[in-house]
């Protein structure tokens, strides 16, 4: 078994972290800006969704805000692992019940979770603003 570089390790965490990141964001950006909260609030309620009124806020934000902050590296394996956890809802609530495949299947949020528990398990790798942090923290 060959051993990966540290820099190539490095450099799929942040091509990982970029797409899953920026993917995220941008469906966290459709909810906040093209749907409103209270458009997406009204759809979670809907799906069947708990407290969509609570629950859609939190998702919009989670996913805009977290996923530019996984983009930048930034908090990496905590907001990963909650970004995981918003699609273990997403599956929950709404796409199991349509069988694996899309356009309304598990598929694409399976890809995403599994993406994000990655990063959670993995960390940001070199390439990242958790990495310049924690060398400051390191130096004093």
């Amino acid at each position: 078994m060959t051993m990966i570089s540290g820099t190539r390790t490095d450099t799929a965490l942040a091509l990982l972290r970029v797409v899953i990141g920026g993917t995220f964001a941008a469906h966290g950006a459709q909810k906040l800006f093209v749907y409103g909260l209270a458009g997406v609030a009204a759809g979670f309620g809907k799906m069947g969704v708990p407290l969509p009124g609570v629950v859609a806020p939190l998702v919009g934000c989670l996913e805009f805000f977290g996923g530019l902050a996984v983009v930048a590296g930034l908090f990496t394996r905590p907001l990963a692992a909650a970004l995981a956890c918003d699609m273990v809802g997403a599956m929950v609530f709404v796409h199991l019940k349509n069988g694996f495949f899309l356009p309304s299947g598990a598929e694409f949020v399976l890809a995403l979770c599994a993406s994000a528990l990655t990063l959670a398990l993995a960390g940001p790798g070199g390439y990242s603003v958790d990495r310049v942090l924690a060398e400051r923290r390191m130096r004093g």
